[in-house]
C-alpha cells in the first residue's frame, strides 16, 4: 500500500471527526465512535506502523485532535477517548519498532514514525494544551481516595504518560539549527508547562506521601526536562555566572583566532614572489621512493616540510562493527528564562520531594515494582541533583537519602551488571553502554559529594564522610572497578563521552584515597582471592559410621573374641563366597583400584565384629585378585588366613583424611587427579599500599585508554586534561615507569601537540611531553634499542629490562624456576623407568628418586617429565594404590626385630631402621609394626633424641629449662611418623630458627616487657596459658587454641615485635596461613609443659610476695623445698607453692591451714587466671559456705605441674 495515499476507511473515519472553522473546532455527532475506530486501527496496525503514518501524514493531531482537546473538554467520553489516542500516537519509535531497525525499508518507516513525533512535539508547544491537562489533573488530585474512581486513575496516568511522550521526542538538530541561549522546540515546551502550572503539580505529586504511585512517572517526566541541561552551569545562574560564560567565550574564540592566525602565517610563507607554473623537480636524498632511487619532489620545497608518503592514497574505509560509537548526549545552554526556571525548580525540588521521592522509588526497585530499566532515572536523578547541590549551596541534609554505603552498594551493583551483560549481550552493547554510563555518572557524583563533605565546617558532616570513605576504600569491589572498566573499555561500544567520565571519576577517586591514606597513616583493608578448592570425595563407610582403627591397645583386645569367631567360621564348609562381592561392576573405578577398597570393607567388618562377613569378602577378594598373595595364596590354611586378618585388622589402610592430617607429598598427589574443582573466595585483611595498588594501572591497556582521550586534547575541557596528565604523570614520576609511554603513536600526538599553534593554553600537557621526551632520549643514548622498542606497548616486566638492561628479569626469576633437564639427564631417566616400571610391589618413582644423583627433582617434576617424554600416558598411572606392600613375611619381621635391637641405644632409632630394611615401607608402617610386635610400647620411645647443649648453670633461671622444652617440642614435631622426609626437613630448620632466635632469657624479656607496660597482656598470656592447660586436662584431648585479644591493651601487645619474640620462645605457633588471624596455643604442649611457660612469666614482685607465704605455711618442708627449686629453675615461687598443695607435702595439721588459706586467697588468684564468667561464678561460691568442699576441688585446675614430673 502507497503510505503516500491514505486508506479509504481511515480517509472516512477521520473525516467524521470533525472541521476546524476560524478558531473553533466543530466536531461531528458520531465524534467519539471515529475516536475509538482510531484506536482500534492503531491496535490492528503491520510491523511497518501504517495507520500510525498515515495519521501523521494528514496530520490529524494537530488539526483534529489537539482542538478537540483545548474546545470540547466538558465532554468527559471524548476527552478520556482523545487522550488515550494520542498517548498511543506520541508513543516513542523504539516502542513501536521494538528496537533500531537495520533493514533499510524499516529504518525507512523509523524515520518517517520519528518525523511525525516531532512534529506533534511543537504541534504542542503552546500554553493552551498544557493548561487543558494542567487544569484536568488539578481537578483529579483535589478529589480524595474515597472519592477516586478507577476511571480517574487510568486518566491521571495518561495524563503523565502524554506528557512524558511529548518531552521523550528528540530534537531534530538539523532542522532546528538553533544556537546556544537561542529557545528550541524543547525549551518552547518547557516554557509552556512553567506558563500553565504543571510544574507545581509535579512538585506536589512527588512531595506528597499520598500519591506515591505516581513516583516513578514523575521521575521520567523530571528526567526528561532536564535532558540537555549541565547542573553546574544552572545553579551558577545569577550568581555572575554570565561574566563567567562570556569570559569562556572569550578564551574559547582566543584559542580560536591564534589557530587561524598560524595557519594564515604559514599559508603566506607558502607563497613565492614570483609565480612559476613549472616549481621546478628535486631529489630528496636519504628518502628512498618505491625502488631502490632517491625519492624524486616535483613541488616546491615550502612544501617539503609537510611531504609525507601517504599523500595522494585513499583512507582506508572503517566497517561499520569497528567503528567508534557516536555520542548520543548533547548538551546546550537553554533560553535564559528557561533556565531561570529550572533552576527554580531544582531548589524547590531539592527542599522538598527529592528525599521522599528517591526514598519511594528506590523502594519500587527493590520491590520489583517498577518495570525493566527504570533504575537508570533513579541514577540520572542522583547525578543531576546531588551535582546541582553540590554547586550551588552545598547542604548534605538535603540529598541524605542516597548519601550512604547502601546507595553506594547499589550503584556499584548496577554498574557490573551492565558491564557483564555488555559483555555478554552483544546485539544490545550499546544499549548497555550507555546504561552503564548513567551509573558511572551517579558513582562519580557521590564520590564528589562525599569529597565536598571534607571541606565543610561541620564536624559531623566530616566525621561522616570519614565513615563512608572508610566503608568505601576497605570493601575491594569499589577499588577493582576502576581496573576493570579501563580493561574492558571498548570504544565501539562506548562513547568518548564515557572515557572521559571513567578518567575524572578515577581522578576523584585515587586523590580521594591517596588523601585518605596520608590522614590515617596505616590503612588495613578487605582482600579477597578465589581459591581452587578440590571437590570432597564421599567418605568410606567406616568413616561415617565410626569404625575408624582405634590404637594398637584396643586393637589388641579386641582380637581374642574375632579370633574366636573366624575360627569357628574357617571350620565350617557351609561359608559360601558368593553372597559377597568385593568389587563395584558398575563403577567407573576400574576393578584393579577397587582393591584397596576391598581392604577397607574387611578391616571395617572386623572392626565391627563381623568376622564371617571379613572372612567371605578375604576369600572373595582372593578369588578377583589372585596376584601377588596380597589377600592370601590360594592355597592358604585356615591358621594363616586367621594371622591375615589380624595383619589386616591393625594395618594403616589409606583412608578419607582431613586436611590437616595430609602430607605434602599426599597433597601434590591430590592436584594431579582430575577432580571437579569448586572457586571458593577467600577473604582476609591486609595492610593497603597506595603504590602497589597504583601499580594495577601500569597496564598497556590503561594507558591506551588515557592516550586515546588524549588524542582529542582540543575539544577536551582543562580538567580533563588535567586528569589525563596527573595519572600519566603518578606512573611515570611515582612509579618510576616512564618507559610505559615510550610509544610510537604517543610520541606522534607529543609532536602534534607541541607544533601546535595554541601550545601556549596547554602548559601542562607541554611540560610532560617534554619530561617524557627527555627521559627516553636519556635512555636511548644508553640503550639503542629504545627506538625499536618505540613500535611495541610495554609492560612493566618489558620496561625493567628496558631501563636495568636485557636479560635481567631472567635473572631474576631463574631462582623460582625448575631446572631444566639436560639430554643426559633424560636418558638417565628413561634406564631407570625401563629398569625399575615392571618390579612387583616398587614405587617406580621412587625408586628413581633413589637413584637419580643429579639436580634434586620432586616427584611431581620427575612425574610429568615421564609424561612428556611419551614413558607414560598420564599422571595418573603413578597414583599410589596403598595396598601393594600390607603383610609382613616372617623373614621381614625377624629382620625388623633385629634391626630395632641393633639400634635401640641409638638416638635416631627409626631412622638407622629405615636406612638399613631390605623392604623399602614409609615410617608409618614401620612404627605401627614395632608397636604390633610389642618392641615399644608407645611411638614416643622412637622419636629422635638430642642432647642439651647447654648447662642449666648457663642460663639463668628458667631460661634453660624453656629452651629445653622448646627444643623437646620441635624433636617431636621433626618425629612424627606420619610425616614424610620433608617435613622433617621443615620441623629441623624450624628448630634451628627457634634456637636461634633464643638469645634473651624469657624472664630478661618478661622484665623488659613489664617495664614498658605490658604487664596486663603478660597476665592475659599467663592466664589463657592455664586455662589451655586445665581444658586439656579435664578434655582429654588437645586441638590448637587460639590467643583472641579482646581489648585495645592485648591488641597493641600482640602486634609488639618484642611480645611477639617472647610468644615464639614460649612455643606460641603464629598464624600459618592468610586463613589464620591469630595466634595458637598448639595440640602438642602437654598441660604440664603449659604450666611450665605461664610458671616462667611470673612477676618478681609477685614472687616476693608469695615466698613469706610459702615459708609460714609449709615449715617442715624446707629442704625438699630446696632441691625442688635447684630441679625446677624455671619455675616461679607461686608455682611451687600450688605444686606443694596439689602433691600433699604439708603435715595434716597444715593441710586444714593450708586448706582455708586456699579459702581466703583463693579469689585473688584466680582474678590473674581467670575470665570475668568465672570470677563471677567464684563470688557466688564465696555466698554459699556448703559449697565450699567442691571449691578446694576446684582449685586443683591450677596446678603448675603433674604427678608424672616427680
Amino acid at each position: 500500500m502507497d503510505l503516500h495515499m491514505m486508506n479509504c476507511e481511515l480517509l472516512a473515519t477521520c473525516s467524521a471527526l470533525g472541521y476546524l472553522e476560524g478558531d473553533t473546532y466543530h466536531k461531528e455527532p458520531d465524534c467519539l465512535e471515529s475516536v475509538k475506530d482510531l484506536i482500534r486501527y492503531l491496535r490492528h496496525e503491520d510491523e511497518t506502523r501504517d495507520v500510525r503514518q498515515q495519521l501523521g501524514a494528514a496530520q490529524i493531531l494537530q488539526s483534529d485532535l489537539l482542538p478537540i482537546l483545548t474546545q470540547h473538554r466538558q465532554d468527559k467520553p471524548l476527552f478520556d477517548a482523545v487522550i488515550r489516542l494520542m498517548v498511543n500516537l506520541t508513543q516513542p519509535a523504539l516502542l513501536c519498532f521494538g528496537s533500531l531497525p537495520k533493514e533499510p525499508s524499516f529504518r525507512h518507516h523509523f524515520l518517517q514514525v520519528l518525523t511525525h513525533l516531532q512534529a506533534y512535539k511543537e504541534a504542542f508547544a503552546s500554553e493552551k494544551a498544557f493548561g487543558v491537562l494542567s487544569e484536568t489533573l488539578y481537578e483529579l488530585l483535589q478529589l480524595g481516595w474515597e472519592e477516586r474512581q478507577e476511571e480517574d486513575n487510568l486518566l491521571i496516568e495518561r495524563i503523565l504518560l502524554l506528557v512524558r511522550n511529548i518531552l521523550h521526542v528528540p530534537a531534530d538538530l538539523d532542522q532546528e539549527k538553533k544556537i546556544d541561549d537561542d529557545a528550541s522546540v524543547h525549551d518552547q515546551l518547557l516554557w509552556a508547562i512553567h506558563l500553565s502550572g504543571l510544574d507545581d503539580l509535579l512538585l506536589f505529586l512527588a512531595s506528597s506521601s499520598a500519591e506515591q504511585q505516581w513516583s516513578l512517572h514523575v521521575l521520567e517526566i523530571v528526567s526528561l526536562m532536564f535532558r540537555d541541561q549541565n547542573p553546574e552551569q544552572l545553579a551558577g545562574i545569577g550568581q555572575g555566572c554570565l561574566a563567567q560564560e562570556r569570559s569562556a567565550d572569550v578564551a574559547e574564540l582566543e584559542v580560536l583566532r591564534q589557530r587561524e592566525m598560524a595557519e594564515k602565517k604559514t599559508r603566506a610563507l607558502q607563497r613565492s614572489n614570483r609565480h612559476s607554473r613549472f616549481g621546478g623537480s628535486y631529489i630528496v636524498q636519504g628518502l628512498k621512493s618505491i625502488g631502490e632511487r632517491d625519492l624524486i619532489f616535483h613541488k616546491g620545497l615550502h612544501n617539503l616540510r609537510n611531504y609525507s608518503s601517504d599523500l595522494g592514497k585513499q583512507p582506508k574505509k572503517v566497517p561499520k562493527r569497528r567503528q567508534a560509537a557516536q555520542e548520543l548526549s548533547i548538551q546546550r545552554r537553554s533560553a535564559l528564562n528557561v533556565r531561570l526556571f529550572l533552576r527554580d525548580f531544582c531548589s524547590e525540588f531539592l527542599e522538598n520531594c527529592y528525599n521522599r521521592l528517591m526514598g519511594s522509588v528506590k523502594d519500587h526497585l527493590l520491590r520489583e515494582k517498577a518495570q525493566q530499566h527504570d533504575e537508570t532515572y533513579y541514577m540520572w536523578a542522583l547525578a543531576f541533583f546531588m551535582a546541582f547541590n553540590r554547586a550551588a549551596s552545598f547542604r548534605p541534609g538535603l540529598v541524605s537519602e542516597t548519601l550512604s554505603v547502601r546507595t553506594f552498594h547499589f550503584i556499584e551493583q548496577n554498574l557490573t551488571n551492565y558491564y557483564e551483560m555488555m559483555l555478554t549481550d552483544r546485539k544490545e552493547a550499546a544499549s548497555w553502554a550507555r546504561r552503564m554510563h548513567l551509573a558511572l555518572k551517579a558513582y562519580q557524583e557521590l564520590l564528589a559529594t562525599v569529597n565536598e563533605m571534607d571541606l565543610s565546617p561541620d564536624e559531623a558532616v566530616r566525621e561522616s564522610s570519614r565513615i563512608i570513605k572508610n566503608n568505601i576504600f576497605y570493601v575491594m569491589e569499589y577499588r577493582e572497578l576502576f581496573l576493570t572498566l579501563f580493561r574492558k573499555f571498548d570504544e565501539r561500544c562506548q562513547p568518548r563521552s564515557f572515557l572521559r567520565d571513567l578518567v575524572e571519576t578515577t581522578h576523584l577517586f585515587l586523590k580521594m584515597l591517596e588523601r585518605f591514606c596520608r590522614s590515617r597513616g596505616n590503612l588495613v583493608v578487605q582482600n579477597k582471592r578465589n581459591k581452587r578448592r578440590k571437590k570432597k570425595k564421599v567418605l568410606d563407610q567406616a568413616t561415617v559410621s565410626g569404625n575408624v582403627p582405634s590404637g594398637p591397645e584396643e586393637l589388641e583386645a579386641m582380637w581374642p573374641a574375632l579370633a574366636e569367631q573366624l575360627q569357628c567360621c574357617a571350620q565350617n564348609p557351609e561359608l559360601s563366597i558368593d553372597s559377597m562381592v568385593p568389587f563395584d561392576a558398575a563403577s567407573e573405578v576400574p576393578v584393579e583400584e577397587q582393591r584397596t577398597e576391598a581392604m577397607i570393607r574387611i578391616q571395617d567388618c572386623l572392626l565391627a565384629g563381623q568376622a564371617p562377613q571379613a572372612l567371605t569378602l578375604l576369600r572373595s577378594a582372593r578369588e578377583v585378585w589372585p596376584e601377588g598373595d596380597v589377600f592370601g595364596s590360594q592355597d592358604i590354611s585356615p591358621e594363616e588366613e586367621i594371622q591375615l586378618l589380624k595383619q589386616i585388622l591393625s594395618a594403616p589402610l589409606p583412608r578419607q583424611q582431613g586436611p590437616e592430617e595430609r602430607g605434602a607429598e599426599e597433597e601434590e598427589e591430590e592436584e594431579e587427579e582430575e577432580e571437579e574443582e569448586l572457586q571458593v573466595v577467600q577473604v582476609s585483611e591486609k595492610e593497603f599500599n597506595f603504590l602497589d595498588y597504583l601499580k594495577r594501572f601500569a597496564c598497556s591497556t590503561v594507558i591506551r585508554a588515557y592516550v586515546l582521550l588524549l588524542r582529542s586534547y582540543q575539544q577536551n575541557s582543562a580538567h580533563t586534561n588535567h586528569c589525563i596528565v596527573k595519572m600519566l604523570h603518578r606512573l611515570a614520576h611515582d612509579l618510576k615507569m616512564e618507559a610505559l609511554l615510550f610509544q610510537l603513536s604517543v610520541f606522534c600526538l607529543f609532536n602534534r601537540l607541541l607544533s601546535d599553534p595554541a601550545a601556549g593554553a596547554y602548559k601542562e600537557l607541554v611540560t610532560f611531553a617534554k619530561y617524557i621526551l627527555g627521559k627516553f632520549f636519556a635512555l636511548a643514548a644508553v640503550n639503542q634499542k629504545a627506538f625499536v622498542e618505540l613500535l611495541f606497548w610495554k609492560n612493566t616486566a618489558v620496561v625493567r629490562e628496558m631501563t636495568e638492561g636485557y636479560g635481567s628479569l631472567d635473572d631474576r626469576s631463574s631462582s623460582r624456576r625448575a631446572p631444566t633437564w639436560s639430554p643426559e639427564e633424560e636418558a638417565h631417566l628413561r634406564e631407570l623407568y625401563l629398569a625399575h616400571k615392571d618390579v612387583e610391589g616398587q614405587d617406580v618413582v621412587e625408586a628413581i628418586l633413589a637413584h637419580l644423583n643429579t639436580v634434586p627433582r620432586t616427584r611431581k617434576q620427575i612425574i610429568h617429565h615421564l609424561v612428556q617424554l611419551g614413558l607414560a600416558d598420564s599422571v595418573k598411572d603413578f597414583q599410589r594404590k596403598g595396598t601393594h606392600i600390607v603383610l609382613w613375611t616372617g623373614d621381614q619381621e625377624l629382620e625388623l626385630q633385629r634391626l630395632f635391637e641393633e639400634f635401640r641405644d641409638s638416638d635416631d632409632v627409626l631412622g638407622h631402621i629405615m636406612k638399613n630394611i631390605t623392604a623399602k615401607r614409609s615410617r608409618a608402617r614401620i612404627v605401627d609394626k614395632l608397636l604390633a610386635l610389642g618392641l615399644v610400647a608407645e611411638r614416643r620411645e622412637l622419636y629422635k633424641k638430642r642432647r642439651k647443649k647447654l648447662a642449666s648453670s648457663i642460663l639463668p633461671n628458667g631460661a634453660e629449662s624453656l629452651k629445653y622444652f622448646c627444643q623437646e617440642d620441635l624433636e617431636e614435631e621433626e618425629n612424627l611418623p606420619e610425616e614424610d622426609s620433608e617435613e622433617d626437613e621443615e620441623g629441623s630448620s624450624e628448630a634451628e630458627e627457634v634456637q636461634g632466635s633464643l638469645v634473651l632469657s624469657t624472664e630478661n624479656l618478661g622484665q623488659s616487657l613489664h617495664q614498658e607496660g605490658f604487664s596486663t597482656p603478660l597476665l592475659w598470656l599467663q592466664h589463657c596459658l592455664i586455662r589451655a592447660a586445665d581444658d586439656r586436662e579435664e578434655d582429654g584431648c588437645s586441638q590448637a587454641v587460639p590467643l583472641v585479644p579482646l581489648t585495645e591493651e592485648n591488641e597493641e601487645a600482640m602486634e609488639n615485635e618484642q611480645f611477639q619474640q617472647l610468644l615464639r620462645k614460649l612455643g606460641v605457633r603464629p598464624p600459618a596461613s592468610e586463613q589464620e588471624t591469630f595466634w595458637r596455643i598448639p595440640a602438642k604442649l602437654s598441660p604440664t609443659q603449659l604450666r611450665r611457660v605461664a610458671a616462667s612469666l611470673n612477676q618478681p614482685e609477685e614472687e616476693q610476695k608469695l615466698q613469706p607465704e610459702l615459708q609460714t605455711e609449709v615449715p617442715g618442708e624446707e629442704g625438699s623445698d630446696e632441691e625442688h627449686r635447684k630441679e625446677h629453675r624455671a619455675q616461679g615461687l607461686r608455682a611451687l607453692l600450688l605444686t606443694h598443695k596439689k602433691k600433699g607435702l604439708a603435715s595434716p595439721e597444715e593441710e586444714d591451714t593450708v586448706g582455708k588459706e586456699q579459702l581466703k586467697t583463693a579469689p585473688k588468684k584466680r582474678q590473674l587466671l581467670d575470665s570475668d564468667e568465672e570470677q563471677e561464678e567464684d563470688e557466688g561460691r564465696n555466698r554459699a559456705p556448703e559449697l565450699a568442699a567442691p571449691r578446694i576441688q576446684k582449685k586443683k585446675r591450677f596446678q603448675i605441674e603433674d604427678d608424672e614430673d616427680d
